[in-house]
């Protein structure tokens, strides 16, 4: 592991030490899924992602992603993360595109550029959403430790994925929100039972009146008690925005806060709208470089 290099970046962050971390590793071709395995271990952020070439294969970057506990088909801030070290470390020049070779797919990213030259925004577009088993209230209310009535019974709750499927909870105020309390014996008793293992719930109050949405994310059986900044599983919450017109809206764009409860403020952004192939989701995030290093 001879001079393996790593970046630090907050994806999702309006300020440094904010958002979502991610450590990218920029030369891993000749990492073994093992090694990946461990370093992301070591590191403990929800994931660490390895960029396994360094030059275009196929119109992308290959990349792996890994959480402490396994690896993952796709993931929404290591992707926008990736992209950003990716434009920032190795094609270092400015450049509209950057695409990501992951297990679900090719994944593009847009960066956007500020008047200076530095990447402002990123925004990724994901698979088309795809809808599943819709679940009892009751079960989903004990599992998150909250009464039936919490949940906005309007929506159903249900299972979406966009690549890798989340449960989509729907609640009707930010102080039920806030009261939740993951039930770990029914959780594991109701994974049991769902392709979708991680859990989205949200809110249309906030605790930042500029924004639309607050989101938390639960997520016990990848190795992470709650995440600060979701892309892939609000990219799930945009399809679903959108397939039910939340909102009395057919097209989405919205602005969505998570990680408040555990201190670290994200900011996310939501576009969705429906077209004869199906859901177009984007997601929309900065990314700010905190730190990088090398593995001795």
């Amino acid at each position: 592991m001879d001079n393996l290099k790593f970046w630090i970046v907050d994806v999702f962050a309006e300020e440094k030490y904010s958002g979502n971390q991610l450590a990218v590793v920029t030369n891993a071709d000749h990492l073994s899924a093992k090694q990946m395995q461990r370093i992301a271990k070591e590191i403990n952020y929800s994931e660490t992602t390895f960029i396994t070439s360094s030059t275009v294969k196929s119109g992308g970057y290959d990349v792996r992603i890994f959480t402490p506990a396994q690896e993952l088909p796709f993931a929404g801030h290591p992707t926008l993360g990736t992209a950003y070290v990716l434009q920032n470390q190795v094609i270092k020049q400015p450049i509209q595109n950057v695409i990501l070779n992951l297990q679900v797919g090719q994944i593009p990213v847009t960066l956007d550029y500020s008047s200076d030259g530095v990447v402002e925004w990123l925004w990724m577009q994901q698979k088309p959403p795809t809808f599943h088993q819709v679940l009892t209230t009751n079960i989903v209310a004990e599992v998150l430790s909250l009464q039936s009535e919490d949940i906005d019974s309007r929506f159903p709750i249900q299972e979406v994925s966009t690549g890798v499927p989340f449960i989509i909870v729907p609640l009707k105020t930010l102080t039920s929100l806030k009261r939740i309390k993951l039930n770990k014996d029914k959780y594991w008793e109701l994974i049991d039972t769902t392709d979708a293992k991680c859990i989205l719930a949200f809110c249309p109050e906030t605790y930042n009146p500029a924004n639309d949405l607050c989101v938390r994310v639960f997520a016990d059986y990848l190795g992470i008690p709650e995440d600060p900044a979701t892309g892939s599983a609000n990219g799930c919450l945009a399809g679903y925005l959108a397939e039910y017109n939340y909102g009395g809206k057919k097209s989405i764009n919205f602005r969505v806060e998570q990680g408040y409860e555990i201190g670290r403020p994200s900011l996310l952004l939501l576009q969705a709208e429906k077209k004869d192939t199906g859901i177009q989701v984007n997601v929309g995030g900065k990314v700010i470089l905190v730190a990088q290093g090398e593995f001795v």
